[in-house]
């Protein structure tokens, strides 16, 4: 889950890396006040009762999304930086990240071990091999080099998605 707030800093600190002090016109501080009316001011119906949601985001929403993007951006800041070895191919789509390793298997057990620390709403869980599936692409290493085929997830069912979702 998202926490709000955190979410709302690092939206702030993403934008002021970058070199935003404004964006179309509009000050940062009010990015970040508009930006918290987005995601603390949802509510829901259920059992005829009213709720609010305290933690996360509106699923389906664009900005929640972008949210979830910058939070984890700046969860991948600290790991790149915490790897040692130059050359690596890293490549993350929201929350799943693809990575080579040319270390021991024992290091790289205690790196991502250690990334798990980091956060307590950030729990990787990993795969280490030769062949792994990233998104609907099986990555093989075949002798150093990277080679790519179709991958189904053994789960999918053939469906379609509406084309206005923020869904893959």
């Amino acid at each position: 889950m998202l926490p709000q707030e955190e979410a709302l800093d690092n939206l702030m600190e993403f934008l002021h890396e970058y070199g935003y002090k404004k964006v179309q016109g509009i000050v940062l501080n009010t990015i970040r006040q508009l930006a918290a009316i987005v995601v603390k001011e949802n509510v829901f119906v259920y059992g005829n009762k009213i709720y609010r949601q305290i933690l996360g985001g509106a699923m389906g929403s664009s900005f929640t999304l972008t949210l979830a993007n910058i939070f984890m951006w700046k969860w991948q800041k600290k790991f790149v930086n915490e790897q040692k070895n130059a050359g690596e191919v890293f490549g993350r789509y929201i929350d799943d990240v693809f990575m080579t390793w040319n270390g021991s298997e024992e290091d790289l057990k205690e790196s991502l071990d250690k990334a798990n620390t980091w956060h307590a709403n950030t729990k990787l869980d990993y795969k280490i091999g030769k062949s792994l599936p990233f998104l609907d692409v099986l990555v093989t290493n075949e002798n150093g080099v990277l080679a790519t085929s179709v991958y189904h997830k053994p789960a999918a069912e053939p469906c379609v998605i509406p084309f206005i979702s923020d869904h893959p």
